[in-house]
């Protein structure tokens, strides 16, 4: 099984299709999926293919997301005020790493910090 991302004309995320393999070129996925999804859709839909395991576009696509041609990758939407984005991941990050002395800690938005997990023994 293979997955494609519809993308709008804003390159966002409309929906994710999964493609039998019987249906796709095995030595050619990409260009044979989306092939195959315009037969469906229409010449006019825009296709980029994605993957659960993210070998393919560097994340998988879920609705909402972008993809972007730059980072040929597909980005989650940014929820989180002072995060920064990872351009070698395409993913949003804290604005810096969470505290390494062995406790467990979570990111608290509110008040834009790592706080200390409540499960923590003192």
């Amino acid at each position: 099984m293979a997955h494609f991302a519809e993308l709008d004309e804003n390159n966002i995320v409309k929906q994710v299709i999964v493609v039998d393999n019987n249906s796709i070129d095995p030595n050619n996925e990409e260009e044979s999926g989306i092939l195959f999804l315009k037969s469906l859709f229409g010449e006019d839909t825009n296709w980029k293919q994605t993957s659960y395991n993210g070998n393919i576009k560097k994340n998988f696509a879920g609705v909402g997301y972008s993809y972007s041609e730059e980072h040929d990758a597909f980005i989650a939407p940014n929820f989180h005020t002072g995060w920064v984005f990872d351009a070698t991941l395409c993913q949003w990050r804290p604005p810096y790493p969470a505290p390494t002395d062995g406790k467990a800690y979570y990111w608290d938005n509110n008040a834009e910090d790592w706080l200390l997990h409540p499960g923590n023994p003192l």
